[in-house]
């Protein structure tokens, strides 16, 4: 512990156990049951703070800002260094930094030994010894320290199991640790007995007992049917304990009959074992009657429970019918929380809590009859400290007076160790529900001290150390020196180090000094000195004296000429965005140095957080200026200037008044709603030193885009109303209405909106706009219009009133139409020709009445589907899949045709399977595309609009051509001179069943671009000139009447720098298949070096 890294190391290496036992080998690998929550960062953190243990009465330290609790680095540990040596250097008791914890040890482990953690810090660095249920741990044989570490090698149950508690000591005292329990892990074996077999009649209820052999600490149980691994499933029928390990088969069936192996498994080292099989067998002598149900396995009466645990509470029956459990809470509801869990057989209550304490019961039933069982849930908690002690220095003859609460169920008790013994009651020993009163504190009671709260679940330690101080007076600094204020008090501070308090005595020069008038002594030995003038200038001496020596101070006194201070303008008024100086000139002493602050409304100015608003400026030693730019409202206040020397301290103030924009108005109040009118009131807002000239009513509704000017009754509304009407509002309108004032200096910030409401209702106002119709079907009247806005319907029941008449006639039609978002109406009469003209008009309404109605126009009804055929229909073959189809429109009138319809169809074909095709206007003239080849089509056109179709005309026939040959252009070969290509191909012959060729179409194409060139021509060859600098793709096609034949094979051809040809010199090139005789292919291979194509 003496070395400064020693916090460093432990931090590095002491993670958690595993890793420290990689450092510090050989130790076992023990099994901790709680995460080790202290940290060796502890030893650099001063004592004061974490006195107390850290067990589950844990009082976590107050950690600065920028530290972890559980992650600090190590450089953060470097940069306190200098702060460890400096406590290092101080002398103080043992104090605990890592505490043992409860540990289970696995005794099949690889390594033999266990470790139990203990370390303290202090100065001298503490001695450690161990304690094993009450008796010292001899550190010899199998046992040894590192550090305050407990190394256990060949480690047993018989010997080792029990409560450790390690005890840390040093020439200050003496504290225990909290103790924790060191269990051990193992499993046996199952007996090798074989097991008797089971014999039971269908129907009837059985227990096969699983009989565990030693083990710790607890296991698992399940069962193997027959062989491993087909487990029992568990369900209302069959369930296996954990408490007993046994398996209960409430109602045995046929399908039970087998072989059952119990399975027990470690919880803590994963071993697992199996017993001898256990036979189940059914008997031959009949069935088992039905029978009511016996609850064979049920949780204790008593279940004590940790709070924060998960609570599981067993129950189980056997009978015939198989029961039924359930669970309920005596006087009380079971938790939420509460899982009922393999078919109710099981209750989990997880975190359990205080309020979930009391009894419990479950119920078996069947048909047959009902039993239950009772038992009750007590919930405890572990000690948890409250408040602690801390450590105490104090006087010999002080009293000392220590209180240590917690809290826990049971409620704790308390006790007191004083250097790890009981404290008892003496005569100056109290100790009373925690509280520890020593009177008249000697030396002799110095020491460590540990307050114990324990319940019958646990107990927590909380350590303080305490000093019984004896020392001679000591003065520091010394001397003295100290300026005063001509005309001004002064105070001489005498404040010794020294225990116990000594005797305080002042002179100047040999005289002691005598109170007066104008000297007085005060109770804590400070003289003060009353207008102080020159005379009182020169030393004094402060003696201070107790049984263990003395000492004196001397306090040298120097009078100087009062400071006075004098800040203009001392109230000025200025306009926002204007800027003002403000002057600060002092008189002083000339032997002193002044040092001066400014400050707004008593706070100081931080100049860097005001946006360069504020600038100092010292002119002179004794003045400074403070210039205030671009001043904003908030600049206003009382500026004040303080000057500070070594003697005296003056302040002045000025007071900076801003003119500006008023600020907002006060509450908006809403005291009176019409349907078009709303008399608010507000109360006026600050007006920034500019009286307030005017007010602007604002509002918003759904509608408005943003907040909108209202008009106003008055108006203009004056800056000495508060109260005023907005008129032109809109019936039935949410309405928020804000107010904004303004003075001489500009407009201020809106108030807060009011509350919304609404306007009343009234006659809507507004005509439905841009009233037309026409089209729809024959014999019908079309009359559409743009509804009117919900802003403008005034009211409920808001509908259109249309209106209509023919021209010529007196009488008006009138129909409602109840729809506030309708547009259109529709009116039918088989009476009225095509285009007639009609006299429209809309008007509106809603509860509270009519509205006016829109102007009158003229709508024509509809003028019906087409009412004549086209004529002159001819269809002509242009390919083996198209046919062009022309035809003549009828003649105008009612019911002209939008567009046409062209039906078309295989002769072969019925009517019903034909297709139809649409222009997309009046076009008189559509090419039928992906038709047959060499087929027959009867065609047929009729016309269309919005209304309907009109009658097809006649039919007419067209022919395709046959299908254009199949056969691709076979065989090319070319030649190439420079750019010059010559490109010749075998002729394409059509089959009998395919168009005559007409000649062929030559495509060429530069490699990396869609442009394409195309040639025709009528013989089965053509001359190409390229240009240089490229590869080019040549493509032909053979033409027919049916259309355009198959593509041939691609040809490349480079005319690229890096294959050109030298003038005079020319190649030969062909994509002639490989099956060419050889005199052929040797022909054309001694003509010149080919150039391969890429599609070889």
């Amino acid at each position: 512990m003496g070395s400064p890294w020693k916090p460093l190391l432990l931090l590095s290496v002491i993670s958690g156990l595993s890793d420290f036992a990689v450092a510090v080998r050989p130790v076992a690998a023990v099994l901790r049951r709680k995460p080790d929550i202290s940290s060796s960062l502890l030893s650099s953190w001063p004592r004061s703070q974490h006195r107390h243990d850290h067990g589950r009465g844990l009082v976590t330290p107050d950690w600065p800002a920028s530290f972890s609790n559980h992650h600090l680095s190590t450089l953060s540990l470097l940069s306190s260094q200098e702060e460890y040596r400096s406590q290092e250097r101080e002398e103080f008791g043992p104090v605990f930094v890592q505490e043992p914890h409860d540990a289970v040890f696995a005794l099949d482990s690889e390594e033999k030994k266990v470790m139990m953690s203990c370390e303290a810090r202090g100065n001298p660095v503490p001695v450690y010894s161990w304690f094993i249920n009450g008796t010292v741990v001899e550190t010899e044989n199998r046992y040894s320290l590192i550090d305050g570490n407990l190394i256990i090698t060949n480690a047993s149950e018989t010997a080792d199991y029990g409560r450790y508690q390690c005890k840390a000591e040093n020439s200050y005292g003496t504290v225990l640790s909290r103790d924790a329990l060191l269990q051990f892990a193992y499993l046996g074996s199952f007996s090798g007995r074989t097991r008797g077999g089971v014999s039971v009649r269908e129907g009837q209820g059985v227990v096969l007992m699983c009989t565990p052999p030693p083990h710790s600490p607890e296991i698992m149980y399940s069962w193997v049917f027959n062989e491993f691994p087909s487990f029992v499933a568990e369900d209302s029928r069959r369930f296996i304990s954990q408490a007993t390990g046994n398996l209960y088969v409430s109602k045995v069936q046929p399908s039970d009959v087998g072989s059952y192996i119990c399975l027990v498994k470690n919880t803590v080292t994963n071993a697992r074992v199996l017993s001898p099989p256990t036979p189940l067998t059914l008997r031959t002598d009949g069935l088992m009657g039905e029978y009511e149900p016996k609850i064979e396995v049920h949780f204790p009466l008593s279940v004590p429970a940790a709070r924060g645990v998960t609570v599981r509470l067993e129950c189980f029956a056997l009978g015939n019918p198989v029961p039924t459990i359930t669970w309920r809470k005596m006087n009380g509801n079971i938790p939420k929380k509460a899982r009922l869990r393999k078919s109710q057989a099981v209750l989990e209550i997880p975190n359990v809590q205080l309020e979930d304490s009391g009894t419990y019961e479950c119920k078996a039933e069947n048909p047959r009859g009902v039993t239950a069982f009772k038992g009750h849930i007590l919930v405890y908690t572990f000690p948890q400290w409250i408040s602690t002690i801390n450590d105490s220095q104090l006087d010999s003859g002080d009293q000392l007076h220590w209180e240590c609460k917690a809290t826990g169920k049971p409620r704790p008790t308390y006790r007191w160790l004083r250097n790890g013994e009981p404290l008892t009651p003496q005569s100056r020993v109290e100790m009373v529900n925690g509280e520890l009163i020593i009177q008249k504190v000697q030396q002799a009671d110095s020491g460590m001290y540990q307050c114990v709260a324990e319940n019958k679940y646990g107990a927590i330690y909380c350590s303080a150390e305490l000093k019984i101080l004896a020392s001679p007076p000591v003065f520091s600094p010394n001397p003295v020196r100290l300026i005063a204020t001509l005309g001004k008090d002064m105070l001489l501070g005498c404040r010794p180090r020294a225990s116990p308090k000594p005797r305080v005595t002042w002179r100047r020069g040999d005289r002691r000094i005598q109170p007066s008038r104008r000297i007085m002594l005060l109770r804590n030995n400070t003289l003060r000195i009353i207008n102080s003038t020159r005379s009182d200038e020169g030393n004094y001496v402060c003696r201070a004296e107790n049984q263990f020596g003395s000492a004196e101070m001397t306090a040298m006194l120097w009078v100087k000429e009062a400071m006075r201070v004098d800040l203009s303008p001392s109230r000025v008024e200025v306009t926002v965005g204007e800027s003002v100086v403000l002057s600060c000139r002092v008189s002083h002493d000339p032997s002193l140095e002044v040092g001066f602050q400014w400050l707004l409304n008593q706070q100081p100015l931080n100049f860097q957080q005001e946006g360069g608003h504020f600038e100092y400026t010292q002119t002179q030693s004794s003045t400074v200026d403070l210039m205030i730019r671009s001043i904003l409202l908030k600049h206003a206040g009382k500026y004040g200037c303080r000057a500070q020397t070594s003697a005296d301290t003056v302040f002045a103030e000025a007071e900076v008044l801003v003119r500006g924009p008023p600020g907002p108005p006060g509450v908006v109040i809403v005291e009176e709603i019409k349907d078009t009118t709303a008399t608010l009131s507000w109360s006026g807002g600050v007006d920034n030193h500019s009286p307030i000239s005017s007010y602007n009513l604002q509002a918003r509704s759904p509608f408005s885009l943003g907040w909108q000017t209202l008009r106003t009754d008055p108006e203009p509304v004056t800056g000495d109303m508060e109260s005023a009407m907005a008129v032109e509002l809109n019936p039935w309108v949410d309405y928020e209405f804000r107010v904004v004032a303004s003075n001489a200096i500009g407009t201020g910030d809106p108030s807060a909106p009011s509350r919304g409401v609404r306007t009343k209702e009234a006659v809507p106002s507004v005509v439905p706009a841009n009233v037309s119709g026409g089209n729809g079907r024959r014999h019908e009247l079309v009359i559409s219009w743009e509804p009117v806005s919900e802003e403008f319907q005034n009211g409920e029941g808001f509908g259109y009133i249309v209106a209509f008449r023919a021209n010529g006639t007196r009488g008006w039609k009138e129909k409602m139409v109840t729809s506030a978002d309708s547009t259109m109406y529709k009116y039918r009469d088989e009476t009225f020709p095509p285009l007639t003209p009609f006299e429209v008009k809309v008007g509106v309404y809603n509860n509270k009445g009519d509205g006016p109605f829109s102007g009158v126009v003229t709508v024509y009804s509809a003028e019906g589907e087409p009412r004549e055929a086209p004529s002159e229909v001819k269809a002509s073959s242009i390919s083996s899949s198209e046919i062009k189809v022309t035809w003549r429109p009828p003649n105008p009138g009612p019911g002209r045709p939008r567009g046409y319809e062209v039906s078309y169809r295989m002769d072969s074909e019925q009517e019903e399977s034909g297709n139809r095709k649409k222009t997309a206007g009046n076009e008189t003239s559509m090419v039928l595309t992906g038709l047959e080849g060499n087929s027959v089509y009867v065609i047929t056109v009729r016309g269309f609009n919005s209304i309907g179709q009109g009658p097809a005309s006649s039919a007419s026939t067209a022919k395709t051509k046959k299908d254009p040959p199949v056969q691709p252009p076979a065989n090319l070969v070319w030649i190439q001179e420079g750019t010059n290509v010559s490109l010749n191909w075998d002729p394409v012959k059509s089959k009998d069943n395919e168009s005559d060729v007409i000649g062929y179409k030559v495509l060429l194409s530069q490699e990396g671009r869609v442009h394409n060139q195309v040639m025709r021509t009528i013989t089965p060859s053509v001359a190409l000139s390229l240009p240089e600098g490229g590869t080019y793709i040549i493509e032909v096609r053979a033409l027919s009447e049916g259309g355009e034949g198959a593509i041939s094979s691609q040809v490349r051809v480079l005319t690229s720098s890096g294959v050109r040809v030298k003038s005079g010199q020319c190649s030969v090139h062909s994509l002639l298949p490989w099956g060419l005789t050889w005199p052929w292919t040797l022909a054309l291979l001694l003509s010149v070096p080919l150039v391969p194509s890429a599609s070889w």
